[in-house]
């Protein structure tokens, strides 16, 4: 091929050895991405929809000592870590929450079982970010 074909050609012509492959690994990055993101989402409305995240939230909420750290709202922050397992009427949940107010950030630790299809919750507490002051939820 002469210099005259090659310049007449246009830059994907030119280019589609590398072009095509390139195309497709960024297409599976995409995707992964997207899947990714999806299962964070779904976990996230998993824990959200649970009973102990819900007590949990809604004991931090109306906490005087917690709502003068963090000012109001508080509302979660980011991606939950623990777990929750269920099984017929038992189950446990182990679970850390990040969440946010005005003055400041926080996490939510909530550790609970289900027995009997009634939680009891062992631990219940709140650390703020910025002292590590702790505030047992449960007193």
């Amino acid at each position: 091929m002469n210099m005259e074909e090659n310049q007449q050609k246009n830059w994907f012509g030119r280019n589609r050895k590398w072009v095509i492959p390139s195309m497709g690994c960024l297409t599976l990055i995409i995707i992964t991405i997207i899947f990714a993101i999806t299962m964070v989402t779904k976990l996230t409305g998993l824990f959200k929809d649970s009973v102990p995240y819900t007590v949990g939230m809604e004991t931090l909420q109306n906490n005087e000592f917690v709502i003068e750290a963090l000012g109001e709202p508080i509302e979660s922050n980011g991606v939950f870590e623990g777990n929750i397992r269920y099984n017929d009427d038992d189950g446990n949940a182990d679970l850390r929450v990040p969440v946010k107010g005005p003055k400041g950030e926080a996490s939510l630790l909530i550790i609970a079982v289900k027995t009997n299809g009634i939680w009891n919750y062992q631990t219940m507490e709140v650390t703020i970010d910025d002292t590590n002051e702790k505030i047992n939820l449960l007193e």
